[in-house]
């Protein structure tokens, strides 16, 4: 009875999806147990992780990324007014400042137009009476100016031109100017309200809106800074210039003003989440807040249950797909999702939504490498137990394919010998072909089984001659040219019939059947090839195939001796023969 390896079925086939693949169908339960497992703990990495916050400063890295991918987009509401290196320079005084000049900054401002000024400079103790009159002066004639400070009493006191009293006779306002910054030392968020004191952000943002802010707008009391782009995206002017009346109107008109010390020796200088080496400006960080709070906090956080989702998921990717896709192209394809989560977080970074991104991808790089690491244990144990079949194994399949070989090399010298029985030649024509062929292949630097191959494919070289009708092949005159037609037909014939075939072997003997009776000097049939277009085995076998036809006899000629074979061989070389065969011979 024929067994399913004789009726061509494939026994990996035959196993079932995952077979071959690390472990066979039986072992099933197994597998799903282990990649649960592996999904289970992925999934519990990544969760413990995020519930944990075991890498706060890896994940706010990650939003800074997200800040320099997105590029800067330059605000038109809101503008810093400067303290910077040329004020310093130019107005030649020293810091801080005398209060009147910044009543002046603060009278010209207001006379611009401007939507809002917020000062982020810090009056809370007194100076000469002169200079405090004047600056309370000037805010009283501007209504709405919001004033920093970093000292808040428990109910929101502050001692900003001498207390809260003071400050709302003067029809202006006190903001919380202080930041907090992440793991990293980054500024990344601020505060609705510092002690029930609003923070300068929103006391600015309040200010130029008209209308309270909202808590709801904040998560846990703080809000991402939505920042415009790195260090001087927001536009500013210089306090010098401001001064002396060399600001155009248009650039202060309707526009949150954020005035402060820019100024690297002021030192007041801050790493923010924008991912840029250099440092932005305290009163630029302002605007940033100012800005985000005007918009009413565009930059959200995705909801938790979606983080938890997202990890879970990720947990389970590679586990699942390799149970159907096998280890290297499961690890391919989380490697896939990886960046597409990445590219997904972008997208809705750019939306407005910040998506958690290291968690979800520490639980997809865990069961990855889990599944790694299960998948090269379960194949190091199939290969144990296939090692100690081995011999066996080895035995049965050199067994095999010596009968194989047998059997093929059978058919291929029946075949030639069915050709060769039309042809009248009773002598050993086939067994001399290769044995020459073999040694010539052997003398021209092939190796010994690429000269097997050629010297049992020449046998087949006459093939074609079973389609030569007899009147032709066995005609005893002259040919004439419908003869030459004929017989010239049979090399086509011969290689169309060992056509199309998946053994070395045969497609060896197909091109030696079809260029054999090619000439080097390109006068030869089929094709009339020339040189090296002529495939090496036929070059071999043209030369042996003469010369045992010149040393035969036959009914139309004697057999000549072998050195009238050679001396024609000799001189056929470089029209009929490739040289470097006939030398090789």
């Amino acid at each position: 009875m024929a067994t399913e390896r004789d009726a061509g079925v494939d026994p990996e086939k035959r196993a079932g999806p995952g077979a071959g693949d690390g472990l066979s169908a039986a072992d099933a339960p197994l597998r799903a147990r282990t990649s649960a497992i592996v999904a289970l703990g992925a999934i519990a990495v990544g969760l413990i992780a995020y519930l944990a916050g075991a890498w706060p400063g890896l994940e706010d890295g990650s939003v800074g990324l997200r800040f320099a991918l997105r590029g800067a987009q330059r605000p038109a509401d809101v503008v810093v007014v400067g303290i910077d290196d040329r004020s310093l320079e130019q107005l030649r005084i020293r810091w801080p400042f005398p209060r009147s000049l910044d009543a002046k900054a603060i009278e010209r401002l207001h006379d611009d137009g401007a939507r809002a000024i917020v000062y982020d400079v810090q009056f809370t103790q007194p100076t000469t009476p002169s200079q405090d009159d004047a600056l309370y002066e000037a805010i009283e004639g501007a209504p709405g100016v919001v004033l920093a400070t970093s000292e808040v009493g428990q109910n929101g006191e502050t001692e900003v031109l001498g207390g809260n009293a003071n400050l709302a006779a003067a029809h202006a306002r006190a903001g919380a100017a202080d930041f907090e910054a992440d793991p990293a030392g980054a500024i990344q968020r601020y505060r609705h309200s510092i002690s029930g004191l609003p923070t300068l952000a929103v006391a600015g943002a309040e200010a130029a809106n008209g209308r309270r802010m909202s808590t709801s707008a904040f998560e846990d009391g703080s809000a991402w800074i939505d920042f415009r782009g790195p260090p001087g995206t927001v536009p500013s002017v210089s306090f010098s210039d401001l001064i002396e009346g060399h600001v155009p109107k248009e650039a202060i008109a309707g526009k949150v003003v954020v005035i402060g010390a820019t100024s690297p020796v002021l030192q007041d200088m801050h790493a923010t989440s924008t991912t840029s080496g250099a440092p932005m400006p305290g009163p630029e960080v302002q605007a940033n807040a100012v800005w985000t709070a005007l918009h009413g906090n565009p930059l959200r956080s995705a909801p938790g249950w979606l983080a938890v989702l997202c990890i879970v998921l990720a947990g389970l990717a590679a586990p699942l797909t390799e149970r159907r896709l096998g280890v290297l192209r499961a690890s391919a394809l989380a490697l896939a999702l990886g960046a597409a989560y990445a590219l997904a977080a972008q997208l809705a970074f750019d939306t407005g939504v910040v998506l958690v991104v290291t968690y979800p991808l520490a639980a997809l790089l865990a069961g990855t490498v889990g599944t790694v690491i299960v998948c090269y244990a379960a194949e190091s144990w199939r290969r144990e137990l296939v090692a100690r079949y081995a011999g066996v194994l080895e035995r049965t399949v050199r067994e095999r394919t010596a009968e194989l070989l047998e059997t093929q090399h059978e058919i291929v010298h029946r075949l030639a010998r069915a050709a060769e029985l039309r042809d009248e030649d009773t002598g050993h024509h086939l067994e001399r072909m290769r044995n020459l062929c073999e040694r010539l292949a052997l003398e021209l630097g092939l190796d010994a089984g690429e000269a097997e191959q050629i010297g049992l494919a020449s046998v087949l070289h006459d093939i074609g001659k079973l389609g030569v009708p007899d009147k032709v092949l066995l005609k005893r005159g002259e040919f004439d040219e419908s003869d030459w037609e004929a017989m010239r037909g049979h090399a086509g014939a011969g290689a169309d019939m060992l056509a199309d075939s998946a053994s070395p072997l045969m497609r060896t003997a197909e091109t030696i059947a079809r260029t054999h009776h090619e000439r080097w000097d390109g006068g030869g049939y089929p094709a009339g090839l020339a040189g090296t277009e002529i495939p090496l085995p036929g070059r071999i076998c043209a030369v042996c195939d003469v010369l045992d036809a010149l040393l035969s006899e036959r009914p139309y000629k004697p057999a000549w001796t072998f050195d009238e074979a050679m001396a024609k061989i000799v001189h056929d070389s470089g029209s009929h023969f490739d040289p470097d065969v006939v030398a090789a011979l």
